[in-house]
């Protein structure tokens, strides 16, 4: 698959920027280093936005939501109508993603990537729906075609999906997004990208999903060896997106893409949204700089994630419900580290005494 549409990314790393960020953050009012990673934090937005008083404004949640073919096979412990009865309830105010994106003053918009479902039935021609995109790639407005027994996605619709992210990031404000997803059945489309692309045997990468018992883990895992299998050929990044699937997630990619050729913070929710981070990793290893990881997800396969990409999140609450959540829940720290470099006082300007050098007492 070409990859002529991918945006150019530059390295953020200046040494002498990292070098007077370091020290104003070291010369802080604090014990050298004593707000961990909250230092680190501060000082990574600080080089994402190009400014040692970083202000975070206009945040930006996006949930990208998609059907999948491979459903029918039983993988999932709900029906496939609970992405577009979900993406309802985003667009009610009543999901958890909804409930934190507005207590932290996050702007929500749902992106339908490929929802079998029309948003818009019974409304005027051309007419929209607030807090809704409607993005559906042409010729697969119902979702994924089923990975078992073909790719989920064309490369041109694997493609056009791409492109409808890096469309949806050039029309929002500000200079964070936040990450969000809804799919019955994603986690398994994430499941075999992790496998594919960190070249780990399925059984290590499929976790419950939805909620299915330990047998149905096992069926699950089995249906997902035999897709990988079937496409034993998809080894690049773009080859292995198109055949395992997700709109959703390759929507997702091409908006990681151009937020992180924008220099805004990236902050990556859990399992799926970290699936589309791999793979744009895979394409642009540059686009780490840019990704705050909001936390460790309850999902098996996350953690090998991470430790792939070799990243920490911020976070770890045993959280697996998808949606943005713990990117919103990650929100604050994000807030609080920019005020620390940006407003905390230094020594001097506080009239505090540093520590002083250690004196060695003769006996």
């Amino acid at each position: 698959m070409t990859t002529h549409f991918i945006p150019a990314i530059d390295n953020l790393h200046n040494v002498a920027f990292r070098q007077s960020l370091q020290h104003k953050m070291d010369t802080k009012t604090k014990p050298l280093g004593s707000l961990g990673r909250l230092e680190v934090l501060a000082l990574q937005i600080g080089e994402i936005l190009g400014s040692q008083d970083p202000v975070l404004s206009q945040p930006q949640m996006v949930v990208f939501a998609g059907d999948h073919g491979l459903t029918a096979r039983g993988i999932s412990a709900f029906p496939s109508d609970v992405s577009w009865q979900m993406v309802e309830n985003f667009l009610a105010g009543g999901a958890a993603v909804s409930v934190l994106a507005k207590q932290n003053g996050i702007a929500l918009t749902v992106v339908d990537c490929g929802v079998n479902h029309d948003f818009l039935a019974g409304l005027p021609a051309g007419a929209t729906r607030p807090g809704l995109l409607v993005r559906k790639v042409p010729g697969a407005e119902q979702g994924t075609a089923d990975s078992s027994a073909q790719t989920a996605m064309t490369s041109a619709q694997c493609e056009a999906a791409m492109t409808n992210g890096q469309g949806i990031v050039k029309g929002l404000p500000g200079n964070a997004l936040l990450l969000g997803e809804m799919g019955i059945g994603n986690t398994s489309a994430a499941s075999m990208l992790l496998s594919r692309l960190a070249g780990l045997d399925i059984a290590q990468c499929t976790g419950a999903g939805t909620g299915l018992d330990a047998l149905a883990v096992v069926r699950k895992t089995d249906i997902l060896r035999e897709v990988l299998t079937f496409h034993a050929q998809a080894q690049a990044p773009l080859d292995a997106l198109a055949a395992f699937g997700g709109f959703e997630i390759a929507t997702m990619v091409g908006a990681v893409m151009q937020a992180a050729s924008e220099r805004r913070v990236i902050v990556v929710d859990g399992f799926i949204a970290t699936s589309a981070v791999l793979v744009a990793h895979a394409l642009e290893p540059l686009v780490l700089q840019r990704c705050v990881f909001a936390h460790r997800s309850g999902e098996r396969g996350h953690e090998f994630m991470l430790q792939h990409l070799g990243v920490q999140a911020l976070l770890d609450l045993g959280l697996r419900l998808g949606e943005g959540s713990g990117a919103a829940l990650a929100w604050p720290l994000l807030q609080s580290a920019c005020s620390i470099l940006r407003e905390m006082a230094s020594f001097e300007a506080a009239g505090v005494s540093e520590k002083s050098e250690m004196v060695s007492v003769k006996p």
